[in-house]
């Protein structure tokens, strides 16, 4: 009989209970572990899936199965999972508690010499909180291919979240209003798969559709510019008769893919144009609050009859709490706040003093982003989702959104992976320890600088904003001889900084992970640009002092180091053209993984328009220097060469 020994699980979600026990003997996966063959078909594909990249033995069916489940009264999602050896029980009260114990088993397998062995223990554990949702943003460039959805589906449900809502403006190809969608949109059949496979993997499968603001991809076709509220603009005119006619063909379209979810929803956040237009008189009249409520309550009407219940976003009703009093009862305000503010309670407190339903939706503040700021994610999370548990909220509506057209989705797992945990645990999770499982629980590494890796770019992408509006897209794809911005940049430590992502990027490069290989391929990504972002910024400083001191020498006749800085001035420019044009295809290559095509080409023009710049300004050098110093002894400045301005 073996001794129970202190038992440490990297496990994501942890349990809430574990406890190890004596046993006569570990399992140890000389053989496949042995199931039913009518077990949950989702649990065996997600155990099979992650043990094969761990190289373990899958699951086999057999008459004499290992794992034995039992149905016993415990609460929804609960469960209990007992590991003697080979012997392995599972009491659950209904299906999904089944689901997520075998997906703590999956995480379970310890490595002991060359093989894998399942530690004896016993778990009880179950939810926090009953909902625990992504919110995947699709429609701002991104656009997942039918393979990466459903990778995504299944990679959220076996980390215990169980529902995804696809947030569509314009993306839905919608058989009666084909205009809007792109040319490789959602169509009605694919939202009807995707429905199906989500529920194989007990998620729940819930479109979100904007109906008011954010519209302008829809508002821009001259047959839907009668609907918006200014001029072509991003609000639907709640005083048009074609913003209800169209929202009733898309919604009833929508509806009839995915029949009877339990939530719609709605959308309804930043009507900021809100009585500017169409609607100035309405308002005037009447108030904004007035109108946005019955805009609500009319799109609300054309959900109803599926059963769903509504789901709005809340900023409007925290600037009118007064609207609650006018919308459907049953609506679930989801509430969403993105700052590392100091509580969340008053927010959470204006919806719970009417009774309404309410999720708290905190963001993996990824957006404008190489790499999620987890400076801001983790902390917005980590109190959000706490206060939102103590106040017995429905449950978790985590974002993620991509407003700069080019983040990658694969980049978010972190800070998407501790909501998870945060909204399935019951206590506070320590970002830590946290941070210390992750890199077994989701690369399937037992090397923990895979967690240092990510707090290291979340580190670097936080150093570089100093200035609020410094968002490291902003920075990477603004001028590098833009005296503003080298201004601010002094203030940083820069080869600091760049050995911190080359360091990064050498250990990601040096070594691989058995599982979600390609979520380190674009973390490397992540650390290149951030290393490319800075050496811009230096080539910048660097390529005027070496044209600055070709010209201290121009007087002196000393053509040797006249020819010398130019040539270094303009040869860093092909630098920057050579580190643009290496990053396009490596760029081309973690957005083929994820997304469709027809965006793709919008982001990598800006890398080849990066790197036809850094020509341009090469070429200027160059013809500088045989066109003016060498014939005519003329050396003009380094901003007129270039035509750039330097306070």
């Amino acid at each position: 009989m073996l001794l129970a020994a202190a038992l440490t699980l990297a496990l994501i979600p942890q349990p809430a209970r574990a406890q190890p026990h004596a046993c006569a003997q570990p399992f140890r996966f000389e053989r496949a572990l042995r199931v039913s063959a009518s077990t949950d078909a989702g649990a065996f594909a997600e155990v099979n899936e992650r043990w094969h990249g761990l190289g373990i033995r899958t699951l086999a069916t057999d008459a004499h199965p290992d794992v034995t489940v039992v149905h016993t009264p415990l609460g929804p999602q609960a469960y209990r999972l007992d590991v003697s050896g080979p012997r392995i029980t599972i009491a659950s009260g209904d299906a999904a508690g089944t689901f997520y114990a075998f997906m703590t088993l999956a995480q379970l397998p310890q490595r002991s010499g060359d093989g894998w062995t399942l530690p004896c223990v016993h778990i009880a554990d179950a939810p926090a909180l009953p909902w625990r949702i992504l919110s995947d943003d699709v429609s701002r460039g991104p656009l997942p291919t039918m393979r990466y959805f459903k990778e995504r589906i299944r990679t959220i449900a076996a980390f215990k979240m169980n529902g995804y809502s696809p947030y569509m403006e314009h993306v839905f190809v919608d058989p009666r209003n084909p205009l809007p969608a792109p040319l490789d949109g959602i169509t009605p059949a694919q939202l009807r798969e995707l429905a199906a496979y989500a529920k194989v993997f007990h998620v729940t499968f819930i479109p979100e559709q904007q109906s008011f603001a954010h519209m302008h991809n829809t508002l821009r076709w001259e047959q839907y510019a009668p609907a918006a509220e200014l001029p072509h603009g991003y609000l639907m005119s709640p005083t048009s008769p074609l913003t209800y006619s169209y929202l009733q063909e898309v919604i009833t379209d929508e509806l009839a893919a995915v029949p009877h979810p339990p939530f719609f929803h709605i959308g309804s956040d930043e009507p900021s144009d809100l009585g500017r237009g169409q609607t100035k008189a309405a308002v005037d009249s009447q108030g904004d609050a007035a109108i946005y409520a019955a805009h609500v309550s009319r799109v609300a009407s054309m959900v109803s009859k599926s059963g769903a219940r509504v789901m709005i976003w809340d900023d409007a009703i925290q600037k009118h709490p007064d609207v609650l009093q006018h919308i459907p009862k049953n609506t679930v305000i989801i509430n969403w706040h993105y700052g590392n503010e100091k509580t969340f309670v008053p927010y959470i407190k204006t919806i719970a003093s009417q009774e309404f339903s309410q999720m708290v939706a905190p963001g993996a503040n990824n957006w404008n982003e190489i790499f999620p700021d987890l400076a801001a994610a983790i902390p917005n999370e980590r109190r959000f989702i706490n206060e939102g548990k103590a106040a017995h909220v429905f449950g978790l509506f985590q974002t993620v959104w991509h407003d700069d057209g080019e983040s990658l989705y694969e980049a978010t797992w972190y800070p998407v992976l501790y909501a998870a945990a945060a909204s399935w645990e019951t206590g506070d999770v320590d970002p830590a320890t946290f941070n210390r499982d992750f890199p077994a629980a989701f690369f399937g590494s037992s090397d923990p600088r895979f967690g240092t890796d990510v707090t290291t770019l979340g580190d670097i992408v936080k150093s570089l904003e100093a200035d609020p509006y410094d968002s490291t897209d902003y920075l990477f794809w603004s001028d590098p001889l833009d005296g503003r911005i080298q201004h601010r940049l002094k203030a940083y430590d820069l080869p600091g900084i760049r050995k911190e992502a080359e360091g990064v990027l050498t250990h990601l490069m040096t070594t691989s992970v058995p599982l979600h290989k390609n979520a380190a391929k674009v973390m490397a990504l992540a650390a290149r640009r951030l290393d490319y972002l800075v050496r811009d910024y230096q080539i910048g400083d660097e390529s005027r002092y070496y044209y600055n001191d070709a010209l201290s020498h121009a007087a002196d006749a000393k053509k040797g180091l006249v020819y010398r800085g130019l040539f270094i001035s303009k040869y860093l420019f092909w630098e920057m053209r050579d580190n643009m044009e290496e990053l396009a295809p490596l760029y081309a290559t973690a957005w083929d993984y994820e997304s469709r095509s027809a965006h793709r080409a919008s982001v990598l023009e800006r890398y080849h328009l990066a790197a036809q710049q850094a020509i341009t300004r090469a070429d200027k050098i160059n013809a500088m220097t045989y066109e003016d110093y060498v014939p005519k002894g003329r050396f003009p400045s380094f901003d007129d060469v270039l035509g750039v301005s330097h306070p």
